[in-house]
């Protein structure tokens, strides 16, 4: 099934921009970049959105502005206005649990802690979309997580995670016609010369 919405999830505000918890805006910047679109506020959406036009086939980007615990008020009001099914759902969001450098394309299963993904499920009432995951690694304490992704990465770690995420802009189109199967192989594939549109570094002022 094609995809319908992308969504990039992140906290607004100059001060999260670098964060590692923003790993979504860059990657929805990185798209829209690309399209040729601008995203831009929508009160009705609770969200900064675009509409793109990807491998022939329209496209909404949407980026939450209601703080990463209520990112489902911006992706339901979306999904119920444009009768958008869970399924048709990309969010693309930060990962502890891989490292930089890592990226994963999965459907559906547990928010794993995520409050982003969380409220999502539960604003939808489905676990039932799919999950972009860019690794940010772990701070190895569970205590320190929340200061781990909202800081900024290393600039070794900045390095690592727009390669993986060059790499899953590689299968944008395979994305956005449905074709899972052959965006997992390109996103899964480590080697070398496998690359997208650049995805822009955090700043490190």
């Amino acid at each position: 099934m094609a995809l319908k919405l992308l969504v990039g999830l992140g906290n607004p505000g100059p001060e999260y921009e670098a964060t590692r918890h923003n790993a979504g805006f860059w990657w929805i910047d990185a798209v829209a970049r690309s399209s040729g679109v601008f995203l831009q506020p929508e009160k009705g959406f609770f969200g900064n959105v675009a509409k793109a036009r990807i491998a022939d086939q329209a496209v909404w980007l949407v980026e939450p502005m209601t703080f990463m615990n209520r990112s489902g008020q911006s992706v339901a009001a979306l999904a119920r206005f444009y009768r958008i099914e869970p399924q048709e759902i990309l969010v693309v969001h930060d990962e502890l649990d891989l490292l930089p450098g890592q990226v994963k394309l999965k459907k559906g299963g547990s928010h794993a802690g995520h409050n982003g993904l969380k409220d999502i499920q539960a604003q939808l009432g489905s676990a039932d979309f799919w999950r972009l995951r860019i690794g940010v690694g772990h701070p190895g304490v569970k205590s320190e997580v929340i200061n781990w992704v909202l800081k900024k990465p290393s600039r070794e770690d900045i390095e690592a995670i727009e390669v993986a995420s060059e790499r899953a802009m590689s299968a944008l189109h395979e994305l956005v016609q449905g074709d899972m199967e052959l965006a997992m192989r390109k996103i899964h594939n480590t080697a070398a010369g496998v690359k997208g549109p650049k995805v822009d570094k955090p700043s490190q002022s």
